[in-house]
């Protein structure tokens, strides 16, 4: 009973050493969804906005125990996370994002519109259709993921007694993107920002062995689990609190303004 109460004391010491790093040893959804609700409605129409390549620029693979691991530690596709969060972003009355990720695709297909109309509609009267212009932006937002850092807190805990043993480890990596608002017409870099997640990795085992036959032969099991958080989870929350950062520069920089006053959420 005494070893199964410090199983027990050992296990509840893992979960605050995880809690006091700021993240739960149970996998959770972080604020950010909430915090990107709740951003206030912009006072004045939609911005609109491009996003060309939001690269991985660590240079790090994901990591792997005896082996060698050439798949990346991050997402190769993180622009897809940053042009969904900037049209989730306030209820999506905050931007207007134009498509500059497929462009080479985009205007292909323009111009197969437009060769199509020159052939079949080039004795109309009016003579082929012409497109609609594309909408061009008044920013671009830059950026990408800068750091990939394994391992930043690493610890545990192990108790064994009459063959009988438990062991609890813990991991702690951490992901760093950086973005940045281009104005378009000057060049200038209007605001940058920085925001850092971790990442949270848990595993628990348990194993028994027991001598047989005068201590010739020994039998052993094990039996163990892990929990580990998605990185490309805490890239997009990484993201989401980067495009939320910058909305709320924007405004302290009078680049923009609110609706309404409001009351920023923070973790």
């Amino acid at each position: 009973m005494s070893f199964l109460s410090g199983c027990t004391a050992m296990t509840n010491s893992i979960d605050a050493i995880l809690n006091k790093a700021g993240k739960p040893a149970s996998i959770q959804i972080a604020p950010e969804q909430m915090r990107m609700n709740s951003v206030p409605e912009l006072d004045g129409p939609r911005i609109t906005i491009a996003v060309y390549n939001f690269l991985d620029k660590t240079g790090q693979r994901k990591p792997a125990d005896k082996i060698a691991n050439l798949s990346s530690a991050v997402t190769q596709g993180a622009e897809v996370w940053v042009i969904n969060a900037l049209e989730e972003v306030g209820g999506g009355t905050w931007f207007t994002v134009v498509e500059r990720v497929g462009l080479d695709n985009l205007i292909k297909e323009r111009q197969l519109i437009r060769n199509t109309r020159d052939v079949y509609e080039r004795d109309l009267p009016k003579g082929p259709t012409l497109l609609k212009p594309m909408v061009f932006a008044g920013l671009i937002l830059e950026g990408g993921i800068v750091g990939y850092d394994s391992n930043v807190a690493v610890g545990g805990l192990g108790a064994r007694y009459l063959g009988i043993g438990m062991q609890d480890e813990y991991r702690m990596d951490t992901v760093t993107v950086v973005m940045r608002v281009v104005s378009v017409s000057t060049g200038k870099v209007l605001m940058s920002v920085a925001t850092e997640k971790s990442i949270a990795s848990y595993r628990s085992g348990a194993d028994v062995f027991k001598f047989l036959d005068l201590g010739t032969k020994l039998v052993e099991s094990e039996i163990g689990w892990s929990v580990n958080e998605p990185v490309n989870y805490a890239v997009r929350a990484a993201i989401e609190a980067g495009i939320i950062e910058l909305i709320y520069e924007g405004e302290r920089k009078s680049f923009w303004k609110f609706k309404k006053p409001f009351k920023e959420i923070r973790e």
